[in-house]
């Protein structure tokens, strides 16, 4: 292999690439990546759950493959000059030139490496600005506890020309909906995608217009449990597998009519529970507090430190369920509501609107927290979060 390539398109690719490196490697050759320089430097990696494949265009006067280290690699680009970087192998070494700077590599034998899972069937395509807040929003509520695998995942919902992104730890919930262009009529599926790899996929696709997404069905592959998703686009492409189990079901959990609602501006909001939540010990409520005209947020209490800030907002008192004022302070005149000052911060920075709106149904259950809804009441995202037990 001898080839030039720009600096600024291999440090991208590489970055890329090693995204799917393993931090504990099973095997030692899984902590390489692998190079193939043809028309293109292609540049793969592969940790048997996750793949990714990123190529640039290169000068190449010898063809070639080599696995050398991926993490020293990528440190390596990271820190190189604005300079036409070469890459060229002699026998079991590689080398990298930059500038004034020479790295010699040791490599593996590239007969080693895995093969790589191929791409499933394309399913559809999306904008991938689109698709990075939609997952960047649904994966608010994913679970990090590896002991509830199932939760540490994002549900994706496809039905027709519809998208609905989900995640779950059982405290809250996030829902966000959008419009895709499938290429297989009348597709109907529920897959659930790692929200880490997801995650980290969405944001690094953003360099082209769209992401194609294509998805392997465990029944289509006709062995249980070799489900896959991929997407692709800019010139990087990568696979996950998917998560087995079940999810709940989480659209008997959506609230119907409300009984109060309360608005905020966003911004102001986040910024107070940010600063009332400093006072609060781990583990402790924020309370929040809604009247005609203001909100009250307050945390700390007997002998502790103490907090208090007051929120323009609004306030409507729309109807009790049971016919009847609350004895928990659903009333016209204000509600009172605790909340976990985390989970509440988390569906705030997921709200893509300056104004919060809180929906409240019954005292103990659930609050639905949206965006200013649209023109015909429509909220394409949604998150749901249990409030704490006053008192508790």
């Amino acid at each position: 292999m001898k080839i030039q390539v720009d600096r600024d398109a291999l440090a991208d690719a590489v970055a890329w690439t090693a995204r799917a490196l393993p931090a504990r490697p099973a095997i030692p050759v899984l902590a390489c990546m692998r190079l193939h320089a043809g028309e293109d430097l292609t540049l793969s990696s592969f940790d048997y759950d996750v793949s990714a494949q990123a190529s640039v265009p290169v000068v190449a006067e010898e063809e070639g493959t080599v696995l050398v280290s991926g993490r020293l690699l990528a440190e390596i680009t990271r820190s190189l000059p604005a300079r036409p970087v070469e890459i060229s192998t002699d026998g079991a070494r590689a080398t990298l030139t930059c500038g004034s700077a020479t790295f010699t590599l040791l490599t593996m034998p590239v007969e080693d490496y895995p093969t790589l899972p191929e791409m499933p069937p394309a399913a559809g395509s999306v904008g991938s600005d689109a698709f990075a807040s939609a997952v960047s929003q649904s994966a608010t509520a994913a679970a990090r506890d590896d002991t509830l695998p199932g939760l540490t995942g994002v549900r994706i919902e496809i039905e027709n020309d519809t998208l609905t992104l989900v995640s779950t730890d059982r405290y809250r919930l996030a829902v966000r909906e959008l419009r895709w262009n499938p290429v297989r009529p009348g597709l109907s599926a529920s897959v659930l995608v790692p929200a880490r790899a997801l995650l980290d996929t969405a944001r690094a696709l953003t360099s082209g217009a769209e992401v194609l997404i294509a998805l392997g069905l465990p029944e289509e592959g006709g062995q249980a449990g070799d489900g896959m998703i991929g997407f692709e686009g800019g010139g990087r492409r990568t696979t996950t597998r998917l998560l087995g189990g079940e999810f709940p079901p989480y659209r008997a959990l959506l609230p119907g009519t409300p009984t109060a609602v309360g608005e905020l501006a966003t911004a102001p909001f986040s910024e107070a529970v940010k600063r009332v939540a400093l006072v609060a010990e781990r583990n402790t409520a924020l309370r929040l507090s809604f009247a005609p005209g203001q909100a009250v947020l307050e945390a700390g209490t007997g002998d502790e430190a103490q907090a208090t800030e007051v929120l323009e907002a609004s306030y409507e008192f729309l109807a009790d369920a049971d016919g009847e004022p609350d004895s928990s302070g659903f009333r016209p005149e204000g509600l009172e509501v605790a909340f976990n000052p985390q989970y509440l911060l988390d569906g705030l920075a997921a709200i893509d609107s300056d104004t919060a709106r809180l929906a409240f149904t019954k005292p103990g259950k659930a609050v639905l927290i949206t965006g200013k809804p649209g023109p015909e009441g429509e909220n394409d995202f949604r998150y749901l979060l249990m409030p704490i037990r006053l008192g508790a």
